[in-house]
């Protein structure tokens, strides 16, 4: 007979830092690849926020996409980070399941949010004349709403099924946070048509967005090898290549997490991936995006020439 233990009693996060020789090590590297993600998108969305000359369709996404890597990182690294240093790995029904549809909900957020940076970016150089009226404000603010909107509608949707599976044995998840696939392992009932559904929607979540993305940046690369100017290839190229760098980490891992045969996951390489998107990608994304950015630089350099300008009368 199956040791039915109902939904609400505590799961334990087994964690990623067991597996490593030098586990306070490597959870002090985190802590300070936590910290500076926090401070490089914060930072970032401050700049745009206070710098009239950032004030365009492709900052304001930028800044909801900082906003989002924020949040992102915030919903598992400090648990992970507790769990290690208190030595106390249990995490209630209800938590578990606050985080699960949290970290849905953004990361759905974000594959669509890439998807309409990209659209602006098509528009961008590809309608220059028309980009104003294209990209203004009032349809800008429609696509950061619709990006919400079916983000979280991916949460709602997948996390009250998974979460009122019935669990029975072991509640030890191998994982560090409380991922849909890693949670669903624990479920003495048969989950088949449950992870058929949801690989349906994830295919849907990922290959609409990246549908999007294809023919926005063929038909960019089109246009720019139609350029006569050099140096405005090298911009839009430049611009682009960010882009793209951002949408393979993140997108490659969605795919490895969600569509790829059970036969090929671990738990040890699915922790390792997941650091890829819930750690790396929010610190890398203000590096890619912005900070080799000239405009971005400026707006740096602004800021800091006003906080020496401010010292100085105080002194």
């Amino acid at each position: 007979m199956n040791n039915y233990t109902g939904q609400f009693s505590d799961f334990i996060l087994l964690g990623f830092f067991s597996q490593y020789k030098y586990p306070t090590l490597l959870a002090g590297v985190i802590f300070v690849v936590f910290l500076m993600a926090l401070s490089g998108n914060a930072l970032l969305i401050l700049l745009i926020l206070f710098d009239t000359q950032l004030h365009t369709p492709m900052y304001f996404f930028i800044s909801q996409l900082s906003l989002m890597d924020m949040m992102y990182i915030s919903v598992t690294v400090p648990k992970m980070l507790m769990d290690q240093v208190l030595g106390n790995h249990r995490i209630s029904g209800a938590a578990c399941g606050m985080q699960m549809f949290l970290y849905l909900s953004l990361g759905g957020s974000e594959f669509l949010l890439l998807a309409a940076m990209s659209y602006d970016r098509y528009v961008a150089i590809c309608h220059p004349l028309r980009y104003p009226v294209l990209m203004n404000h009032r349809v800008c603010l429609l696509l950061l709403s619709v990006c919400w909107f079916l983000g979280s509608l991916d949460g709602f949707m997948l996390t009250p099924v998974t979460m009122t599976f019935p669990f029975c044995g072991s509640r030890e998840i191998h994982h560090f946070f409380c991922e849909v696939p890693a949670v669903t392992k624990l479920s003495c009932s048969d989950t088949w048509l449950y992870e058929t559904l949801m690989y349906v929607c994830c295919v849907l979540m990922i290959l609409i967005p990246v549908t999007v993305i294809s023919g926005s940046y063929s038909s960019i690369l089109l246009t720019v090898l139609r350029m006569n100017s050099a140096e405005g290839r090298k911009k839009a190229l430049a611009t682009c290549s960010s882009h793209m760098t951002v949408v393979i980490l993140f997108y490659g891992a969605a795919v490895y997490t969600y569509m790829l045969p059970t036969s090929f996951h671990t738990p040890e390489k699915d922790m390792v991936v997941s650091v890829f998107y819930t750690i790396l990608t929010p610190l890398l994304n203000p590096l890619i995006y912005s900070f080799r950015n000239k405009n971005v630089t400026e707006a740096m350099k602004k800021l800091l020439g006003v906080s020496t300008l401010f010292q100085e009368i105080v002194k």
